[in-house]
């Protein structure tokens, strides 16, 4: 079922307590509230459509907010992939891996193969935290010295390795760590 978001300062200010400030739109045409996770994906279509073609340097913010926006408050892991050009343009956001409470198989042929099917020139790899520590495990960082040397090989690189929760990011490059 489609339906149009619908938001104005009217509706917020007239809503009851409670029940939201935003509608949405059946096909029928009628409104009704608009329930929480309707919200929360155009939220993510509205993120996800600043990121695409932007500069990951030039916009780091709107790329963690993305981010943090879509991982942060998984109760799995997800082990997902920011595929760039050579101009460090966003080409596409890929979840290649879901996991459990506590980790996510990677297989680095498939982040290889993904990278080379988009014509990737760099990569930003990201995975969630459900536990709320962004803090990157020994296992996080051997995955990203496995995945920073397959992927070199087809000549692509891995810029970082972003560790979500849902209240912070955590950078590897910004440790040291990539």
């Amino acid at each position: 079922m489609q339906h149009d978001l619908f938001s104005s300062l009217d509706s917020l200010l007239s809503a009851p307590a409670g029940a939201g400030g935003f509608l949405v739109r059946d096909l029928a045409g009628q409104y009704r509230p608009a329930e929480a996770d309707e919200v929360l994906l155009a939220a993510q279509r509205l993120l996800a459509s600043q990121v695409r073609g932007s500069d990951v340097m030039s916009s780091p913010a709107v790329v963690k907010e993305f981010l943090r926006t879509r991982l942060g408050q998984l109760p799995h892991e997800v082990f997902a992939v920011v595929h760039l050009d050579s101009q460090n343009r966003v080409i596409d956001y890929v979840e290649m891996f879901r996991g459990t409470v506590s980790q996510t198989a990677v297989y680095p042929r498939e982040v290889v193969r993904d990278a080379m099917a988009r014509n990737s020139s760099a990569l930003l790899l990201v995975h969630n935290h459900p536990s709320g520590t962004p803090e990157p495990s020994r296992a996080d960082e051997a995955l990203t010295r496995t995945l920073k040397a397959a992927t070199a090989l087809v000549d692509v690189r891995v810029l970082d390795h972003l560790i979500v929760t849902a209240h912070s990011i955590q950078s590897m490059a910004e440790r040291g760590l990539v």
